[in-house]
């Protein structure tokens, strides 16, 4: 249980944590009464959306199959209507990079060349109160270019005279911010984080020349889209901000609004700027999805390119979504961490992220996603070569393209398999990240990837699978059960320890993580998101 430190003078709001008092220029009064606007307000809708979540599970689990909606088909075959206007420092956004709210990282992603840079409470960050909080200063301090900091060995960051356009991602609906009650209930986390950082910034970004600018996760169809859209026009009224102001792009990290792209750019045209491929949720989403289905089985994680058929559908049909409607499309991750001591590793590493972006420019996607500064100009160099000196390629349609609803359900891998090493790979990775979220390390540097909540959910949503399937078999004939599990994690953990030393290994939070994995694995019911369950022990 958390104490109460700050009693608001905000009736019906209570503020829960050990560090309350110094914030109190981000928990101003005002600040506090329009988040609990917002949560009064639309707290019905969301919770009445997270229950036609599990509504929907139920009847996939029943055998239902997705499809396109035959309810929306004359949103879909209305040619007439696109996105609205799109702000000038949002019309080139070929290469974006992306990062949790922590103050170095954000100078030097803001410094790094790219032209879109995206602070993210979400995915990237441990929600921690302390990230939180500091993550609006930070926001704050690098909208006034006052931001700074000084490393431990002295060394000094600082902005430079130009910059990446800022995006902030707020938490996705399902997650809930408990150190702030409203009626006694814990608020929305999507509406916390938007409201703050809207409340504080909206009118200095507007004075500044940019504006309020959001990356929105893990929408599922487009009722989700529609309460973001009344969530807008409710907040810009409240300060006064005019209608179309907020621009956001949406995230396609789920399998069930891939059928609804059209439907999700409709509900949101006046504040609509792009959708993007979000890769690696969108893989979690189809195990999550289709779990229960005896005929689906994916192998390991490193086999499941962009080129699996199920994915390539799903990248054809966004392109030409967008560019139907005006608006962008921006590809999928590079993960890739850069090695200092390994030049081996960056040159098969560095060959890949390029035959990547090589790939998604030439289908035309206008932009990218990297998640380290070092990969920008490798991410920039095919992008400029398809561009030139355009600032997108919204004028290819993609005619050519006529994905079906069978197109986005083909999971066939061809000559794929499980094996040892990718089971390994999944517990390894699935451990570590776990042990590094519990500390307050939301983006988590492991085998010279950067990895973050959207691939953990794929290691252990993955292990889980393979536990609860009855063919799930190692590529070597054995049959994977709970033993096996029990036998590899342990052997991992040992690897773990015998990497970071025996001290390092009892300071850690690994016995929570080694629990909360353990729980997520092989319990008959599939947790929704990890990070539900991990949240209770975080500060």
């Amino acid at each position: 249980m958390h104490d109460v430190i700050v009693e608001p003078a905000i009736v019906g709001v209570e503020l829960l944590g050990t560090s309350m008092n110094a914030y109190p220029d981000i928990l101003s009064p005002d600040a506090l009464d329009f988040v609990a606007k917002l949560e009064r307000e639309f707290r019905p809708a969301r919770l009445q959306l997270l229950a036609s979540r599990q509504d929907r599970q139920a009847r996939l689990d029943a055998g239902e199959r997705p499809d396109f909606l035959s309810s929306t088909k004359a949103v879909r075959d209305n040619l007439s209507w696109r996105v609205g206007t799109i702000p000038g420092d949002l019309q080139d956004r070929r290469v974006e990079i992306t990062g949790p709210v922590e103050r170095k990282m954000m100078i030097n992603a803001l410094n790094s060349g790219a032209n879109v840079f995206m602070a993210d409470f979400e995915d990237a960050n441990s929600p921690t109160w302390e990230n939180i909080m500091n993550g609006h200063r930070n926001l704050r301090d690098a909208i006034d270019r006052s931001i700074s900091f000084t490393s431990p060995e002295g060394k000094q960051y600082r902005l430079n005279d130009e910059v990446a356009t800022l995006m902030v991602r707020p938490r996705g609906w399902h997650l809930e911010e408990k150190h702030v009650l409203v009626e006694g209930k814990p608020m929305s986390a999507s509406l916390f984080d938007f409201g703050m950082y809207f409340f504080h910034q909206a009118q200095t970004l507007l004075d500044r020349g940019t504006g309020p600018y959001f990356y929105l996760p893990k929408l599922e169809n487009h009722h989700e889209a529609h309460l973001w859209n009344s969530v807008f026009e409710f907040a810009q009224d409240e300060l006064g901000i005019p209608q179309g102001t907020i621009k956001v792009t949406v995230l396609i990290e789920t399998i069930l609004a891939a059928f609804e792209m059209e439907e999700i750019l409709y509900e949101l045209r006046n504040h609509i700027v792009g959708l993007n491929a979000g890769r690696w949720d969108y893989m979690f989403s189809v195990i999550k999805k289709f779990r229960s289905n005896p005929d689906f089985l994916l192998p390991d994680r490193s086999q499941l390119t962009m080129t699996v058929p199920f994915m390539r559908a799903y990248t054809e049909l966004l392109v030409k979504t967008c560019h139907k409607r005006g608006a962008h499309a921006i590809g999928g991750m590079a993960a890739f961490i850069p090695s200092r001591k390994d030049p081996k590793i960056n040159e098969i590493a560095l060959a890949k992220v390029t035959e990547d972006k090589v790939r998604e420019s030439n289908d035309g996607f206008d932009g990218t996603w990297v998640a380290h500064p070092d990969l920008v100009p490798v991410a920039r160099k095919p992008f400029d070569a398809v561009l030139g000196s355009s600032p997108h390629q919204k004028h290819r349609l993609r005619d050519d393209v006529n994905v079906t609803a069978n197109d986005l359900l083909n999971f066939s891998v061809p000559e794929s398999s499980i094996t040892e090493a990718g089971f390994r790979n999944n517990i390894n990775v699935g451990l570590q990240y776990i042990e590094s979220w519990l500390r307050g390390v939301g983006a988590a540097g492991i085998f010279n990837l950067m990895e973050d909540a959207a691939t953990a959910e794929i290691s252990r949503s993955q292990v889980w699978q393979w536990l609860h399937h009855q063919r799930a078999q190692l590529a070597d004939g054995r049959l994977i059960n709970e033993f096996m599990y029990q036998t590899l994690r342990d052997e991992e953990l040992r690897k773990i320890e015998e990497t970071i030393g025996p001290e390092a290994f009892a300071a850690s939070r690994f016995d929570i993580a080694r629990m909360l994995f353990d729980q997520l694995v092989t319990r008959d019911v599939f947790a929704d998101f990890l990070t539900l369950d991990a949240y209770r022990y975080l500060d």
